[in-house]
């Protein structure tokens, strides 16, 4: 096992990779890694006596966290997915191709949109199915994607269990406690909304407008 430690640099450069960060890890690390694969082990989410041996360390403000990578490794997708839910007020988990749009500003070499997804409070919810496809619903169409909204709802609904379907909800919303503050819309988006609701606006030629 290695744990080698990188900048918020380096994951900006990680577009092509995917991974699990835990966030606020103190203490002895080797015994957070050996911890985390032995509890991954016991849920049936590290697969054939699979465990993650190389596995990074950054600093993000104050939060030492780490960097568990999916390379190399036989995972129960679902399962981990559930996992993270359910621990993310002990550790924060959040996947990597979350992490840098939302934390870090994008990958290196991309522009730095603001996020696709929504920030959406389902962990500490009701977790059954319906309500938490209503929760997510209502959040798409109040950031105005009531098209995404629909999808989203149709295929959870012809979805084959519960671990897809949380899976689903999480390609549309970034899904975050009922604790933790959402994110302030950017000041790209509160422009694109003031345009938006300016009656001017609709006085003028139509034009290819920006997405």
């Amino acid at each position: 096992m290695s744990i080698t430690t990188i900048t918020t640099e380096d994951l900006r450069r990680m577009e092509e990779k995917e991974g699990l960060i835990l966030q606020g890890c103190g203490g002895d690390l080797k015994e957070w890694v050996d911890g985390i694969n032995d509890m991954l082990t016991e849920a049936g989410i590290l697969k054939e006596g699979s465990r993650f041996g190389d596995v990074s360390t950054f600093q993000y403000g104050e939060l030492t966290c780490l960097l568990f990578p999916f390379e190399d490794v036989k995972l129960e997708i679902g399962k981990l997915a559930m996992w993270r839910l359910q621990t993310h007020e002990d550790f924060g988990g959040t996947w990597l191709s979350d992490f840098v749009p939302n934390r870090l500003g994008g990958f290196i070499g991309e522009p730095s949109p603001e996020p696709e997804k929504p920030d959406c409070a389902l962990i500490g919810q009701d977790g059954n199915v319906f309500n938490l496809v209503g929760i997510a619903s209502r959040t798409l169409r109040r950031n105005g994607m009531a098209g995404q909204a629909k999808e989203m709802t149709d295929r959870v609904f012809a979805s084959g269990s519960y671990h897809e379907a949380l899976n689903i909800i999480g390609e549309y919303v970034n899904i975050i406690s009922v604790d933790e503050p959402e994110r302030r819309p950017s000041v790209r988006r509160q422009m694109k909304e003031t345009k938006t609701a300016d009656p001017s606006e609709k006085q003028k030629p139509a034009r290819q407008q920006e997405r």
